[in-house]
């Protein structure tokens, strides 16, 4: 039996995921990871930690599943966008990560911004130079880290990391540096203005190769530590959302998923980068070739949660653990308790800025309108809520470019909550749909992989033996209650934007 692997490299865990050709998934393997904050602003990881969670993830999928290394044919990588590992001339790195999240880079983002925010959209698909992109990243590294810019000898994304750790090969694709702010994505290269600004070379960057393409096989120290064979073949599969997008049947343009993952980022197909007039909505390189996707990404949803989880959900921590089961699972039943818009109690889930659709580095998390009557159970619920309303925020805007939304398909950890997806189909008005593998990532990839090492002769053959609707949650009787808490939230959200960019300055 052939067997094809796909890894995902998230924000807080690498996941891998065994499948058969027919789509059954036979393991999926987490390990989680504890993000460095060393200042509000700053979010870092060692790049070590990516490799070692890796190994784990796939050793143990491997276990799980119970096979052989040699029924392992093909694997695929996919991974956050936009953090930057920095490695040496010897491959070793010699800086912390710094993760998309960080916002550390706020005067390189202006500074860039003062010399091309007249072309990044057309250009990139950027709506706002901010300090996310990989650019100011690698900007701040120059002006506040000179001996390690200097000693500076690749710029690697997690998946071009991964892969490099993989096959000790230096390769990208559009699919993942797309948000770089380094790759031009209507001419498929890297950006020369933008290189010469911040003061590298191509020569520091990654070699471009097609999103889904074949890198190699696995190396020989790789097999040893990942259990693999050495007939296993790497593909290169692109950014999460891309690579999750092709696991959520989403190729075709037209087609709208969402992924509640850590981040919330909504994928719409469309055929060309320039379809948004008023050059807001993110456009992505998608990982089949010459497609793209609108992409409003936000950075904390599932991860919002997961806060709430570690920060107020001790007891349901501890219970969990004794009754054998996900704490998550416990937090929706104590969320269930309070009634839909919980009260008049709002959330905004800006835990670390906002980007879509309104891009605000500044923006925080908010709890607003509780009062003494408001429980624990209000607040669990708010967080579910004020994802949902974030959604729907996102959601207007891509149909006032012209796509027609009938229905959405919801992926991610966020999609095996029942209560979660109920919530959004009556904050959005629309169907939500579910999928048998809602780790689309890992499915993507697997297809990915597969049409790699002709298991499929298309992307489009490997969906339609692939992916497979699981159920349909309607709007019902609640949908109406949601009008006016979503439009507290457009208020909240708008009134307080200038006053988290005040607070942000001070």
């Amino acid at each position: 039996m052939e067997l094809l692997l796909g890894i995902d490299a998230g924000t807080t865990s690498i996941k891998a995921g065994l499948f058969t050709s027919d789509g059954k998934c036979l393991a999926v393997a987490r390990y989680e990871y504890q993000l460095d904050t060393p200042q509000p602003d700053r979010a870092e990881l060692n790049p070590e930690i990516y490799w070692q969670a890796c190994c784990a993830a796939v050793n143990q999928a491997i276990q799980s599943a119970a096979i052989q290394p040699h029924q392992i044919i093909a694997l695929s990588v996919s991974s956050q966008g936009e953090t930057i590992i920095t490695l040496d001339k010897f491959g070793k790195p010699i800086y912390p990560a710094l993760i998309w999240l960080d916002n550390r880079a706020v005067k390189e983002a202006e500074k860039l911004a003062g010399l091309f925010a007249d072309d990044v959209y057309l250009t990139s698909g950027i709506p706002e130079v901010i300090p996310t992109w990989s650019a100011c990243k690698i900007l701040w590294i120059k002006e506040n880290e000179p001996r390690v810019f200097s000693q500076a000898a690749k710029y690697l994304l997690v998946q071009d990391y991964l892969i490099y750790r993989l096959t000790g090969q230096f390769v990208t694709n559009a699919s993942v540096a797309c948000t770089s702010m380094l790759y031009d994505i209507v001419h498929d290269k890297w950006w020369q203005p933008v290189l010469a600004e911040i003061g590298i070379s191509e020569e520091q960057l990654p070699q471009i190769i097609p999103s889904g393409a074949l890198v190699g096989e696995v190396s020989k120290e790789a097999a040893q530590q990942l259990n693999l064979s050495l007939s296993t073949k790497v593909i290169a599969g692109g950014m999460d959302q891309c690579v999750g997008a092709i696991g959520a049947g989403n190729i075709q343009p037209g087609t709208i998923s969402e992924t509640t993952g850590a981040a919330l980022v909504i994928q719409a197909t469309i055929p060309a980068p320039d379809l948004d007039k008023s050059r807001v909505i993110p456009v992505y390189s998608h990982s089949i070739p010459k497609r793209y996707l609108f992409a409003p990404v936000c950075p904390t949803a599932g991860m919002a949660y997961k806060w709430f989880r570690d920060t107020f959900g001790q007891s349901e921590i501890t219970l969990a653990q004794a009754q054998q089961v996900d704490p998550f699972e416990l937090l929706n039943q104590l969320a269930q308790e309070a009634p839909a818009g919980c009260d008049g109690l709002v959330m905004l889930p800006h835990l670390m800025g906002a980007f879509s659709p309104i891009p605000n580095p500044a923006a925080r998390g908010t709890f607003f309108g509780f009062t003494l009557h408001h429980q624990r159970s209000h607040f669990a619920r708010a967080v579910l809520e004020g994802v949902a309303f974030l959604l729907k925020q996102n959601l207007e805007r891509i149909e006032q470019s012209g796509i027609a939304i009938s229905e959405i398909r919801s992926t991610g950890g966020g999609a095996r909550s029942a209560l979660w997806n109920q919530i959004k189909a009556n904050v959005c008005g629309l169907p939500i749909i579910t999928l048998e593998n809602e780790e689309t990532a890992l499915l993507g990839n697997a297809i990915l992989a597969g049409v790699a090492s002709n298991v499929f002769s298309s992307v489009q053959a490997g969906v339609d033996a692939m992916v497979k609707t699981k159920a349909k949650i309607q709007p019902n009787q609640d949908q109406e209650k949601y009008i006016q808490p979503y439009q507290i939230y457009r208020d909240v959200d708008e009134t307080l934007r200038p006053v988290f960019i005040r607070s942000y300055k001070s």
